[in-house]
């Protein structure tokens, strides 16, 4: 299975008008069709935001440095795949599907130990039809009709 690096942005707002950019990768039906990931790991940044939603210049700083990172762990065997992510409204969300969720915390912990401590709240459930990813995915859809 080859993992793409092919994504989609789709633009919405919050209810208080704050800006939210989802961006959603494509390509990954061998992955959820393998039914070897999955456990969905919802990672949640709650930042405080300037007035159009998005995070201040040295917290964007951080964000930067930290995904790339993040998904270079967890990708690099699989171990996890990062299929969506969430900017605004005064938070940072990452979507991952995993297959070991112990691996997936040791890993996290070891990306985020050179940072200080960050406010994260990580959700994790058992999302074998990849429900969360298919809702995403059906944004690209629902944005090119609009066009």
């Amino acid at each position: 299975m080859i993992l793409t690096d092919d994504w989609f942005t789709s633009v919405s707002h919050t209810e208080g008008g704050a800006i939210v950019l989802l961006t959603v990768r494509k390509g990954l039906t061998q992955f959820f069709e393998s039914g070897k990931l999955r456990v969905r790991v919802d990672i949640a940044w709650p930042y405080t935001a300037e007035p159009d939603g998005m995070p201040d210049e040295e917290t964007a700083r951080l964000i930067e440095d930290i995904e790339p990172k993040l998904r270079r762990i967890m990708e690099k065997d699989k171990l996890a795949i990062l299929t969506g992510n969430y900017t605004g409204g005064g938070q940072k969300d990452w979507t991952f599907y995993t297959r070991h969720l112990p691996s997936f915390g040791e890993r996290l912990n070891e990306c985020l130990a050179p940072y200080p401590t960050l406010p994260l709240e990580i959700h994790c459930e058992e999302d074998p039809d990849w429900s969360d990813y298919h809702e995403m995915l059906a944004l690209e859809t629902d944005d090119s009709d609009e066009d």
